[in-house]
């Protein structure tokens, strides 16, 4: 079999084998096999040198032909494939756009969340506005710019997470007060909402919980004035019917202090296993911030007065959706997370 006949036997060959190869790594093996630097095309053509230039012209454009129609069939077996790949992987992966959608769950706020949001909203409504601080405090702005003494029992191990170069976690919300005052000249109402640390844990104590604190600071403050921000809120998480007293007690950075209670959201006042018989709940701490506590941030007790107030965000959202265990707030079991669905 003369050159001639060789090279057309070829490209018929790579045809035929080319029109029934049916995958993409096939189609590879054939395009070396026939085109490759080593293929069959180029070792048959390594024989040109023998012929004379007449033939040796007439079989390279043959072979050119050749190469050309075994390229342009391999393309066009090559889109063949890949599109016979992509259709067969679309039928493996059909989705059917009739189906209903797989249901996904709305979820909700916790109860903490949604109880903060409610009462700073009351108290914006009020013309207070929010302000906040860093939860890794100094001693200066935690304790004793607000009139607490050095042998207070506040700084005890047993209730405070210092850190080891002096700073410590915050145990209240009041420094953020005391940063505002140095920033801000009276007029000042602002609430104060925020996580704090105390190293206590039990059935109604987390040693991480969340507080929100109050101050309004002005000429003519009086406890009146106190008495009737609170009353405004008090009523409005718990209902107009909702009872209310203060009790005296005593805060180092305010004078008077007062305990607040409102009567028993489980008994109605009845008294019960909740309210231990009383009838009654503590709620908050308040009073009328002492003028230790104004001269500590350079505001003049004899121009200005002002009053303060704090309370656990949780012992609100305990109270209000009658949670008996504050460890359940923060266990994260869905079961009872899903009992919340749909509050705001």
């Amino acid at each position: 079999m003369n050159l001639k006949d060789q090279i057309e036997s070829l490209g018929k060959e790579a045809v035929e084998l080319i029109k029934k190869v049916e995958s993409l790594d096939k189609l590879n093996s054939l395009r070396v096999e026939y085109l490759g630097k080593k293929g069959k095309l180029k070792t048959i053509l390594k024989t040109l040198g023998k012929l004379s230039p007449e033939e040796r012209k007439e079989i390279g454009q043959l072979a050119n032909r050749i190469k050309e129609q075994i390229e342009d069939l391999i393309k066009e077996k090559e889109v063949q494939l890949k599109e016979k790949a992509l259709e067969e992987e679309l039928k493996k992966h059909k989705i059917d756009i009739t189906l209903p959608s797989a249901w996904i769950e709305a979820g909700s706020s916790h109860p903490i969340i949604s109880t903060l949001v409610e009462i700073s909203q009351i108290f914006i409504s009020m013309g207070f506005s929010v302000a906040e601080g860093p939860e890794v405090e100094k001693e200066e702005y935690n304790f004793d710019m607000l009139n607490i003494p050095k042998d207070h029992p506040a700084r005890d191990m047993q209730d405070t997470f210092f850190l080891n170069n002096g700073d410590l976690l915050r145990t209240h919300t009041s420094p953020v007060q005391i940063r505002t005052m140095l920033t801000r000249k009276p007029p000042i109402a602002v609430i104060a909402p925020g996580r704090v640390y105390r190293k206590d844990a039990d059935p109604t104590h987390s040693p991480m919980f969340h507080q929100i604190e109050g101050l309004l600071v002005d000429t003519d403050v009086t406890f009146t004035d106190l008495k009737g921000i609170l009353k405004i809120f008090l009523e409005s998480v718990f209902g107009k019917n909702v009872g209310i007293r203060f009790r005296p007690s005593y805060f180092p950075f305010t004078e008077p202090s007062a305990e607040v209670d409102i009567s028993c959201t489980v008994c109605g006042g009845e008294g019960c296993r909740v309210c231990k018989g009383t009838g009654w709940l503590e709620i908050l701490g308040c009073g009328m911030v002492d003028p230790n506590v104004f001269e500590a941030v350079s505001i003049d007790p004899e121009k200005y007065t002002g009053f303060a107030f704090g309370l656990g965000i949780e012992r609100i959202a305990m109270l209000k959706y009658r949670i008996n265990d504050i460890r359940l707030l923060f266990e994260n079991d869905m079961r009872f997370n899903h009992q919340f669905k749909g509050i705001r």
